[in-house]
């Protein structure tokens, strides 16, 4: 019997059984490995052990919610209908001016991306977020695997208003409606740069974990007071974060998860420093990790 379930133990997914300390989040899936917020890249993250699949939102001309850093094609990673380049600087695919059908004739993992060498390419779209979801949670149970965390990012500014993407409050109420029905929010979260974002969820949706994302930890006294709230997590750039603003910020009931830690030294002195989490492109790196 003991050599049975030793056996049994062997032949299940690596990831079943990869335990972390800390919130490991694959960011835009993988990034570094798979073209970035697409399924492939999310599978790829979820065999790796990842917690949480961390991913970013636009919004099509019929309203569907798709997965994409940018609110347009990217010329760096998208080619455009006809298979051609786009031109570099050149915004004007702009996904709310489309519908997602329209989306599906853009191949937006076939290029190479000079930043990321070790990325697989191949024929890719932007899905949509609850494919996503689908995909990723029967997956899971197929795998055997634990039931992934989902970081969600609302891309918005106060000049793409209408112009890139919904008005704060439509932007938000598809997206909350979508994931309360699919998913719950047992584990989701919703994070954003754009602070009346967060603002609004927080006062219609109380019920919903936020994170508030910042380019400089040094500022996150100034940034919470800015916010007028405090959230769930606190995200900052990794670069300007210590060990004394970590303490700071967990003291006040935070969790802190800085965002694009792509080295195992720079993962090695954050854990060190005690974040709860760290979101990266090479979820692969965290098997080096103490």
């Amino acid at each position: 019997m003991k050599k049975l379930i030793l056996l049994l133990i062997a032949l299940l997914p690596m990831s079943a059984f990869a335990q972390f300390s800390y919130d490991l989040q694959g960011h835009r899936g993988a990034r570094g490995l798979m073209p970035e917020n697409t399924i492939p890249a999310m599978i790829k993250a979820m065999d790796l052990g990842v917690t949480t699949l961390e991913l970013d939102l636009a919004i099509t001309k019929d309203g569907e919610v798709i997965l994409s850093h940018e609110p347009f094609m990217n010329p760096v990673i998208c080619l455009d209908q006809n298979g051609h380049e786009i031109a570099r600087g050149d915004h004007s695919f702009n996904i709310y001016q489309m519908s997602y059908a329209e989306t599906l004739a853009f191949d937006c993992g076939s290029k190479i991306h000079p930043g990321y060498p070790q990325q697989v390419k191949f024929f890719a779209t932007k899905p949509l977020l609850k494919d996503v979801f689908a995909v990723a949670e029967k997956y899971a149970s197929d795998m055997g695997y634990a039931k992934p965390r989902y970081n969600i990012e609302i891309k918005s500014s106060p000049e793409g208003d209408g112009i890139y993407h919904p008005e704060v409050a439509e932007f938000s109420d598809l997206v909350v409606s979508l994931i309360a029905e699919q998913l719950g929010w047992e584990r989701v979260n919703i994070q954003s740069f754009d602070f009346r974002v967060l603002r609004y969820i927080r006062e219609t949706y109380p019920e919903v974990p936020l994170a508030m994302l910042v380019e400089n930890a040094a500022n996150y006294e100034e940034d919470l007071a800015e916010l007028g709230f405090q959230p769930e997590i606190y995200s900052p750039y990794f670069i300007a974060l210590d060990a004394k603003a970590v303490q700071a910020i967990q003291a006040k009931g935070m969790k802190v998860i800085p965002w694009t830690v792509n080295t195992s030294e720079q993962m090695q002195n954050l854990l060190d420093m005690g974040v709860d989490g760290i979101i990266t492109d090479y979820p692969n790196l965290a098997k080096e990790l103490n």
